[in-house]
């Protein structure tokens, strides 16, 4: 999913956001990988080359970026918050053994029926995470 510079710079623009090297930083970084990284795994990818970002500003630059909807927050597992660039709806896979984690295609699970939930909910929305043991764990 990684874009040329202009790219990125474009798509920031276009939900009204200022591009600082930071966020711009932080979106290129995420836009990168297909890990669903944590706030840490990016902070240290981004001071891996060059150690000027701080935990503050990644914490601040996600949150924007998720207010503006180019980045969703994904709670895998308890207590960790990971971030996907990867908004269309879709669901994950996450290995029991080695954590890694994969995007499942939305339609993969088309079939399931929200209809039946109680009427006490109003839905707005699921997100399925389906666990197991990765190509290379089994």
């Amino acid at each position: 999913m990684q874009q040329q510079p202009e790219a990125i710079v474009k798509v920031l623009k276009s939900k009204g956001l200022r591009v600082t090297p930071q966020r711009f930083a932080v979106y290129a970084n995420l836009l990168s990988r297909y890990d669903h990284p944590t706030a840490e795994d990016i902070l240290n990818d981004l001071n891996e080359a060059a150690p000027t970002s701080s935990q503050a500003t990644v914490y601040t630059s996600l949150q924007t970026l998720r207010e503006a909807n180019l980045v969703r927050e994904v709670l895998l597992e308890d207590g960790v918050r990971r971030y996907d660039a990867n908004v269309a709806p879709h669901h994950h896979f996450r290995c029991q053994s080695c954590g890694a984690i994969a995007d499942i295609p939305w339609e993969s699970l088309a079939h399931i029926d929200i209809s039946s939930l109680s009427s006490r909910w109003q839905v707005e929305g699921y997100e399925v995470t389906v666990h197991g043991r990765c190509d290379r764990c089994r």
